[in-house]
């Protein structure tokens, strides 16, 4: 590296910007140094040929020539130009003042009538693009006195008979000396200005690249950028999944064209491109081996600067399941403000209604009758602890994940009764394979609160399942740690990622007459427990064979250890 000098006041040429580009001065100083490498083989092979012609040339000046040679070529393979700081003043001593010497040494000798004074401006270029003003100027000046004396000394030692003429010549070679360096200066400063603001323009053109790709690869709604022939230009994952292909790692051009579901969009982005207006519509993608989607497609066409500039078709994706859905929620959450004030409103008449009916059932004593109002005794309990429920659900709150003394139910005897009353209801169609495996184990959790998880559950496998036998199973397990587990499987088909993902959510449903709220008071009766629930793609045998379905899962609270009671050794007295 070429050390730095101390900054002057004045603003230098060479880019201290670290945005600068260093390969752009690398560049000028290696064209500088391979010129002064280029100049001295020149003269070297000059001289050489003129003793080969039989001139008299000293081999002390070949000599002078080779060393000039050895001395450019050294400094142009071992030193490396700096990347943030102006060239140091051993530097100009070792090009600038070796190149005035040797130039000056060759100018004063004029072996063969050659003039060498146009090689002092060799020099002066060099400062005039690699220093500042000052140094340029100065560089000139120096040239400028140096070919003075050069034609002054020739003057007084009667080399040349028209002396005025030669300084006159002089004269003006040292002012078109000062004018190069002037204007070189001047336009090698505004080429840095420029190419630094060039930089710093495409940092930025980057930079904003970069943040929309950010921004797209982020966005929920799909963006497709297609050319005129229907090949996509650009694709974020949200765009892919709802095209049915890859949305992660894969970015494959897609050819719209290519698939039958993919061409209602094709033709609107033909349309758009034929119009040249911007385009909506509500159309289905469909592909083999998957369900319809319902999209809502906007279009946009890019607007082209440039003659030759080509125009593109910006499409924007919306599911259409996503935006009813969404709205769905909205309406059904005002629903469900709604329903725990209704909830309010019921506990008064319904504790009116278990008030009378015990005391209508103090004076009956037919058995047919007793047992009508123990049903309706019954019936009123169940639907004061369903109001409850959703009075809780709808204030969601935290105490009661922090019960001291939960209730405890043996899951497989639970799990049994409650599959038995749920296939009592319809035989035909209520059909499950129940499978029992935690050992009368209890799990920390209320009969009550499980009935209502197991039913829902059961209900969502119903709505999917097929008619073959055992297309609904539950189970019972046991791991290693003593952790109890229930499953609920289904042969139903895949869920579509869309829908898995909000599975949990409240009031979000892929079916209209579905309210969304079974899996959800699933979720929350599951969290006051402490137990888990969650989704996945599971396989089970039927028939001798695997069969892939979906899943449900619950894993219950471990079972906390037995406490050892205190031994008397153990009290310390304080």
């Amino acid at each position: 590296m070429i050390p730095g000098l101390a900054r002057s006041t004045e603003q230098p040429l060479l880019p201290t910007d670290p945005e600068a580009d260093p390969m752009a001065l690398a560049r000028v100083w290696y064209g500088f140094m391979t010129a002064r490498v280029t100049i001295a083989l020149a003269i070297l092979l000059l001289h050489s040929s003129l003793l080969a012609l039989g001139q008299p040339i000293s081999p002390w000046l070949l000599l002078f020539c080779l060393g000039y040679f050895a001395s450019a070529l050294l400094l142009r393979l071992s030193t490396r130009p700096s990347q943030t700081e102006r060239p140091s003043a051993k530097f100009w001593i070792g090009t600038v003042g070796i190149d005035a010497v040797v130039f000056s040494t060759l100018q004063l000798l004029q072996l063969g009538g050659i003039n060498y004074s146009p090689l002092l401006g060799l020099p002066v270029l060099l400062a005039a693009v690699l220093g500042s003003r000052i140094m340029a100027l100065g560089t000139a000046a120096g040239m400028t006195l140096l070919l003075l004396l050069l034609d002054t000394w020739r003057i007084s030692t009667h080399q040349v008979g028209d002396e005025t003429t030669l300084l006159v010549q002089s004269g003006f070679t040292g002012m078109g000396y000062f004018i190069l360096a002037f204007l070189v200066n001047q336009l090698a400063a505004r080429l840095v200005r420029e190419e630094q603001l060039a930089r710093r323009s495409q940092m930025d053109v980057r930079l904003q690249t970069h943040v929309n790709e950010l921004v797209i690869e982020a966005l929920t709604d799909g963006v497709l950028v297609v050319d005129g022939s229907g090949a996509t230009r650009a694709a974020n994952p949200a765009a892919r999944l709802l095209l049915g292909t890859d949305g992660g790692a894969d970015r494959a051009p897609l050819q719209l064209g290519s698939e039958p579901g993919w061409r209602a969009l094709l033709a609107l982005a033909q349309k758009t491109f034929g119009e040249e207006t911007a385009q909506q519509a509500d159309i289905r993608v469909q592909y083999p081996g998957k369900s319809p989607r319902r999209v809502r497609v906007r279009t946009k066409l890019t607007v082209a600067h440039e003659v030759q500039a080509e125009s593109l078709c910006v499409m924007f994706l919306h599911d259409l399941r996503e935006m009813e859905a969404r709205l769905r929620t909205e309406k059904m959450a005002a629903m469900g403000r709604m329903s725990a004030a209704v909830a309010h409103e019921i506990r008064n008449p319904l504790a009116a209604i278990s008030q009378a009916n015990a005391l209508l059932e103090e004076d009956l004593s037919d058995p047919a009758q007793q047992r009508l109002t123990a049903m309706v005794r019954q019936n009123a309990l169940r639907l004061s602890k369903i109001v409850d429920e959703v009075l809780e659900i709808a204030r969601v709150p935290q105490h009661a994940i922090q019960r001291s003394t939960p209730m405890q139910t043996q899951l497989d005897e639970a799990t049994e009764s409650i599959c038995r009353d749920w296939s009592l209801h319809d035989r035909a169609r209520r059909q499950v394979q129940v499978s029992l495996g935690t050992l009368g184990l209890p799990v920390d959790f209320d009969p009550e609160h499980l009935r209502r998880v197991l039913v829902n559950l059961l209900d969502n496998a119903l709505r999917y399942a097929s008619n073959q036998a055992d297309a609904i199973q539950v189970s019972t397990h046991l791991a290693a740690n003593r952790q109890s587990g229930l499953q609920v499987w289904s042969d139903g088909p895949p869920m579509e990622q869309a829908v898995e993902q909000h599975l949990f959510e409240p009031f979000f449903s892929s079916e209209s007459r579905s309210s969304g709220l079974g899996l959800y008071i699933c979720r929350e009766l599951c969290e006051r427990h402490r137990a888990t629930i969650g989704y996945q793609r599971a396989s089970r045998m039927r028939d001798g064979l695997a069969v892939q379905g979906n899943e449900f899962f619950v894993q219950f609270r471990p079972p906390k250890p037995p406490t050892r009671p205190a031994h008397p050794e153990d009290i310390q007295l304080v």
